[in-house]
């Protein structure tokens, strides 16, 4: 077994390490661009079955792997239909060069100032009952809700946020969409809920605020028009009633990660590879 390692390590050459790392580092750049995108969700799918089908062919049951292996034909021919705004995207990305930058998460000073802002704004709001709807992007990438929206991409600030939201002007009917301390969307569309028993109290505004996040793990901040109450939607389920402090602590818990060296966020398999895990 030595020997037959050995001789096969003896055939690799510089252009097969090559190789290896080009298809490893675009594998990973896919993965990183699906994260962002619920098609994460459908892949997982996929590889359960596929998991599926392999044990069952270990397992001999002849019944269910050939109605597994028929399914994984329509399945293959359906993807492209699928997943057809991800490979549009994905081929736009690719052509602007956007493929190769690297993703950044916020660290904690960037959150603190985001959150801040965010306060300040919804506790102006609040006081001057001004109807507001915030989603704050986390796993679950919300690129096609951004899409139905108008183009910010700006700096979330106090100011930038009140603007948007008074009333009558042309963006403050919608959602605005936060990726880590950007407004990169406003006006968006967001999906009702179809839970049938909430309070007949709660207006459009809440029931889009709780469809969201049934649709996602973002988390969603309401301030109501008619009252000026402060609410945030996550997992289907409404918090009412909450006071700004209360904001900055359930966002804070929910949207930070430690920042991550490049040395952290590279696969474990690279880093043996690379030796990185070496004192």
């Amino acid at each position: 077994m030595i020997v037959q390692l050995q001789g096969l390590l003896a055939t690799i050459g510089i252009l097969d390490i090559i190789d290896i790392v080009v298809v490893a580092y675009f594998l990973y750049r896919l993965f990183l661009m699906l994260k962002n995108t619920r098609a994460a969700t459908l892949v997982k799918g996929l590889l359960v079955l596929v998991v599926f089908t392999i044990a069952c062919r270990w397992l001999n049951l002849h019944v269910i792997s050939w109605l597994l292996e028929k399914s994984m034909t329509v399945i293959m021919v359906a993807l492209p239909v699928v997943f057809q705004p991800e490979l549009r995207r994905a081929l736009e990305q690719i052509g602007r060069g956007n493929l190769f930058h690297k993703s950044s998460e916020l660290d904690e000073q960037e959150l603190e100032s985001m959150l801040e802002s965010v306060a300040l704004a919804t506790k102006a709001m609040s006081k001057a009952k001004v109807g507001a709807l915030m989603v704050f992007e986390r796993n679950t990438g919300l690129v096609e809700r951004i899409e139905t929206g108008v183009p910010i991409d700006g700096i979330v600030s106090s100011g930038l946020i009140q603007n948007i939201f008074v009333k009558d002007t042309p963006l403050h009917d919608g959602a605005i969409i936060i990726r880590g301390n950007r407004v990169m969307a406003a006006c968006c569309l967001l999906p009702l809920t179809e839970n049938r028993n909430l309070s007949q109290e709660l207006g459009t505004r809440h029931r889009a605020a709780i469809g969201m996040s049934e649709q996602s793990d973002a988390m969603v901040l309401v301030v109501s028009e008619e009252t000026g109450t402060i609410s945030i939607a996550r997992n289907g389920d409404l918090m009412r009633y909450l006071t700004v402090n209360d904001v900055k602590e359930i966002l804070r818990t929910a949207i930070f990660r430690p920042h991550t060296s490049s040395k952290d966020s590279m696969p474990e398999w690279l880093r043996g590879l690379i030796g990185g895990d070496k004192k």
